[in-house]
Formats: structure tokens, C-alpha cells, sequence
């Protein structure tokens, strides 16, 4: 099964462009979302470069907004390492330290896993987590996920080859055996990113020319996971 082809394709000169253009894109999203009827925006965050990226530009964009929009954000995370959140491995930890403390969305709309548990019942519970704050959805609707894509196609911790790529079932799955450090991790799973209103993929650095150019226009084989969403999306990057 093959995405179809994203809405926009964005090229940037700089990781200092693509941060400022992600940001600009984030609080416009919040905005719309925020004069729906839902009257909320939920926000789902990855890691890697997107820490910092997110981290240094966010703030100071969602700033004229006020404390009073902000505190209709929910934030979730597309997929975290089972690991202390003093860990420099924890995503949550990380943007905790970098993001958090200047982007005052309310602490009880910040959506963990709890990293004390087995790898089972940390995707258990943070399942439950998002099923209180996404009443009356089905599967979670997120209003913008924010993904990265690995050099291997893979996205979240979704990787190619993985049985949790046909999990269709539970809406967040932990994997014990990825291929990546560290092995035990929580993931949402391809119907919880399918069920989105936007995703955007973003990828910085030449050495994810060769794995863009794939997921775009490969057509033969196992698809990779980062083609295997189906809503509309976007990709931004630096090459």
C-alpha cells in the first residue's frame, strides 16, 4: 500500500530556515484548529533533531498567541524509548529540559509514558492516556503529527520488515527488538497515523536525499513504513 503523493514539498537552504518555516507551520495549524468546534489543537512530537529544532523556534512563534491558547494544546509523542526520562535517550525528557519550560502548555495535557513499567504495560497505559484525553474518538485524532523519517524508511519506531507494520488493531504497540537503540520502545501505530489531520515529515542532511527520493517515487517492493501513511502530508526538509 503506497501513500499518494504529499500536498507540498518544501526544500530548505538550512536547518535554521526549516526550524522557523516548522514553527510558523505549527502555531498556523493550532490556530485554525483552536476556532473549530473542537476548540483544542493536539500535537504529536518526535525526537532526533526535531528537539532542537522545535525547541529553539517554537516559543518564541506561539508567544503572541498568549498562555490562554497554549493552554488548549495537548501534547502527545509518536514514539518514545522505554528509558528514565533523565535519560538522554527520553524524547519526553529531552523536550522537557529544552521545550517545556518555555512553552507552558498545562503539565496534565502532556501525554507520557510511564518509563517504570514492563515495555507491555507502558504501551497499555499510555494507550489509555490518549483514549481519556481523545474522548469520543475512535482512534486518536491528532490535529498535526510531526515525524521524521530514518535512513531505512522507517518512521516513529516503525521499521521495515516489522510485524507492528500490520498491526492494525491496538493504537499504541511496544516493540522489544528495534533495530535502532534502544530496543524497548513505545510507538503509535500506523492507524493512529493514518487517522490524522496532517502529518509532515521532516529531514535534514544529504544523507536523507537517497531515502526521500524512495519513499516519493518507489513504486516496486515492500513499501517502506513512511509510505504506508495514507492521510495527506507534507515533507520539509534540508538537502
Amino acid at each position: 500500500m503506497a501513500a499518494p503523493a504529499p500536498g507540498l514539498i518544501s526544500v530548505f537552504s538550512s536547518p535554521q530556515e526549516l526550524g522557523a518555516s516548522l514553527a510558523q507551520l505549527v502555531v498556523q495549524r493550532a490556530a485554525c484548529c483552536l476556532e473549530g468546534a473542537r476548540a483544542r489543537f493536539a500535537l504529536g512530537l518526535s525526537g532526533g533533531s526535531l528537539v532542537s529544532m522545535l525547541s529553539r523556534d517554537l516559543p518564541a512563534a506561539a508567544a503572541p498567541a498568549g498562555s490562554t491558547n497554549l493552554a488548549r494544546w495537548t501534547l502527545g509523542f509518536c514514539d518514545e524509548r522505554l528509558v528514565p526520562f533523565e535519560h538522554p535517550e527520553s524524547t519526553y525528557g529531552l523536550y522537557r529540559t529544552h521545550l517545556l519550560p518555555r512553552l507552558p502548555v498545562p503539565a496534565d495535557q502532556v501525554l507520557t509514558i510511564d518509563p517504570e513499567l514492563p515495555v507491555e504495560a507502558a504501551a497499555e497505559d499510555y494507550a489509555a492516556k490518549l483514549r481519556q484525553a481523545f474522548q469520543g474518538d475512535t482512534i486518536p485524532v491528532f490535529d498535526l503529527l510531526i515525524l521524521g523519517v530514518g535512513p531505512d524508511g522507517h518512521t516513529c519506531s516503525l521499521f521495515p520488515g516489522h510485524p507492528l507494520l500490520e498491526e492494525q488493531e491496538k493504537i499504541v504497540a511496544p516493540i522489544s527488538d528495534s533495530p535502532k537503540p534502544p530496543p524497548q520502545r513505545v510507538t503509535l501505530t500506523l492507524p493512529v497515523l493514518n487517522a490524522a489531520r496532517t502529518v509532515v515529515f521532516v529531514a535534514t542532511g544529504e544523507g536523507k536525499a537517497a531515502v526521500l527520493k524512495r519513499i516519493l517515487e518507489e513504486r516496486d517492493g515492500a513499501p517502506l513504513p513512511a509510505r504506508l501513511l495514507t492521510v495527506p502530508f507534507e515533507k520539509h526538509s534540508t538537502l
